[in-house]
């Protein structure tokens, strides 16, 4: 399968080289990361452990694939669809923070696939991606339901040797996602911890509110989401990702912009559609809007 990685940060350098082991891939990176994979090939290392030469560019129109996977942080979206509108390609698949298959599929021909991914990912210098933890990439159709073109992209991604789940209810599983990163992220980034640390202690607690929260207003989207399900997914992420540094605490400590508008700010804002208040969450995207605007960053 020839396979479109766009935006090849530390995510989408892990999965995109995972997939280099056994398709044909291209990495769209930034330089210096894109001209040393180009030169050099790509080191992975860590828990996952490989030397892989896929195709990377820094160029993001003219691409032909038969499917491109999208990992941008989620306020490049609008921007990587655009891109992505000039490409030819067979189908999208979403591995981003946040709710953002709906613009992909709203800008695009091609039709677009639900994802989620629980690998543990840092890109250590350019050239090297560090897997920080074996996770599971589980896809389907955005409107749930059986679907012959997720069943052949998951396939791809098993023989390339990815824990890979073809799923018939991403619905419920996206906002799930929504729900355990409206909880991790944003607690480990203003507290400048691990996942792990948010076991059992008050921090833990802030994290699960943020995630009740996000289930209720799931439920408002008429996704059956528990809150008990939230709590439950939050738990075992911090658990399977204890060493794991969240993207979000990533992004803080590297000083750039963070994805808490397309996380704790999609849940405030869709929950004020709904007339719903949620306290947790709206503070939470408060501290991190008002640290990065303290950086200049926003």
């Amino acid at each position: 399968m020839r396979i479109l990685v766009f935006g090849a940060g530390s995510l989408g350098t892990l999965v995109g080289g995972l997939l280099a082991s056994v398709h044909d891939v291209t990495l769209v990176a930034r330089d210096p990361h894109a001209a040393r994979v180009s030169a050099a090939g790509l080191d992975i290392v860590g828990a996952e452990s490989a030397h892989v030469s896929p195709a990377a560019t820094t160029t993001d129109t003219g691409h032909s694939a038969d499917l491109a996977l999208v990992t941008v942080k989620s306020f490049d979206t609008a921007a990587a669809a655009d891109a992505l509108a000039d490409c030819d390609v067979g189908a999208v698949l979403s591995l981003q923070n946040g709710l953002t298959e709906e613009m992909l599929a709203s800008r695009l021909d091609a039709p677009v696939l639900a994802g989620t991914a629980t690998y543990g990912a840092r890109l250590v210098e350019p050239g090297r991606v560090e897997c920080t933890g074996v996770g599971r990439v589980v896809l389907g159709a955005l409107d749930g339901g059986p679907d012959p073109l997720a069943e052949r992209v998951g396939k791809a991604f098993r023989d390339a040797g990815l824990d890979t789940l073809v799923a018939t209810d991403m619905p419920r599983r996206r906002w799930e996602k929504l729900a355990v990163n409206a909880g991790i992220n944003a607690v480990t980034a203003l507290s400048r911890v691990e996942n792990g640390a948010l076991a059992g202690d008050d921090a833990g607690e802030l994290a699960h509110r943020a995630a009740r929260e996000t289930a209720r207003v799931a439920r408002l989207e008429r996704v059956s989401l528990p809150n008990r399900i939230a709590r439950e997914a939050v738990d075992r992420v911090v658990e399977k990702t204890a060493a794991n540094r969240s993207s979000m605490l990533q992004d803080v400590e590297s000083e750039k912009r963070t994805e808490v508008d397309a996380i704790n700010g999609a849940v405030v804002d869709i929950a004020a559609g709904h007339g719903f208040e949620v306290p947790t969450n709206r503070t939470l995207a408060a501290l991190l809007r008002a640290w990065e605007r303290g950086e200049g960053i926003r």
